[in-house]
């Protein structure tokens, strides 16, 4: 989720997005980069190489979100940057390895997901940040961008698994404290149960091209709960 859940790519993509777009309005300073860099897509120390790795992230989600990944280019990432595109083609490779870094980024947050005392609480709350997420234009856009490279990139595909990988397995503990308060069967498929609380929602969004709101976040995690109890989610 934007607002850092599990629904989008970013910690928050929104709002990373309009403030790069606000930072156009000036010419980006030239980031130094490391004479040694990394391979393309892995973790990198703070100092001078993470303020690159940011301004190159940044550019990335304001690509995404004002061209979509086919209209993206290393020029625009070179401008938006002030990295120059040698370094961006010897760090990251292309625009599928930056686009994979920024995921990587994503995931590098603290987020956490809710932890409201009940499982139907907590449920709720999870389908809310999707709604928060994807119901307003600027904040969507790069998130639904991200998924739309995952279609034409299979390192960008891959990357997308595993942010939402490491995401849904964070949200896993919403699942296990239901289970310890009797809320949920002991044997309950923990990362089932959270993925089945977005699923509706991202049906509407990616599918059938529909809005979603509040009603429907709370519905869907009704859903989820009623399921819950009759054990749907229970492993076999």
């Amino acid at each position: 989720m934007v607002n850092k859940g599990v629904a989008t790519p970013g910690g928050d993509a929104g709002h990373q997005q309009r403030r790069a777009g606000s930072e156009r309005r000036t010419p980006p300073q030239p980031a130094a980069a490391d004479s040694t860099p990394p391979a393309p897509g892995t973790r990198r120390p703070g100092g001078r190489t993470a303020r690159t790795r940011a301004a190159v992230r940044d550019a990335v989600l304001s690509g995404l979100a004002d061209h979509g990944y086919p209209g993206l280019t290393v020029e625009y990432v070179a401008d938006h940057s002030g990295v120059h595109k040698t370094t961006l083609y010897r760090r990251w490779g292309g625009l599928e390895g930056m686009v994979a870094d920024a995921l990587d980024m994503a995931g590098e947050d603290t987020w956490t997901p809710p932890d409201t005392g009940s499982l139907e609480g907590d449920l709720r709350e999870l389908a809310r940040e999707v709604v928060a997420s994807f119901s307003d234009d600027a904040a969507s856009a790069a998130p639904t961008a991200f998924v739309a490279a995952a279609f034409q990139s299979k390192r960008a595909a891959d990357a997308l698994h595993s942010f939402y990988a490491e995401r849904f397995a964070r949200c896993e503990a919403v699942v296990t404290r239901a289970m310890a308060r009797g809320e949920a069967p002991p044997d309950t498929d923990a990362p089932a149960l959270v993925r089945a609380v977005s699923a509706p929602l991202l049906f509407r969004v990616f599918i059938t091209r529909e809005p979603i709101d509040v009603a429907l976040a709370d519905q869907s995690a009704a859903a989820a709960i009623a399921a819950t109890r009759e054990g749907a989610f229970t492993r076999p």
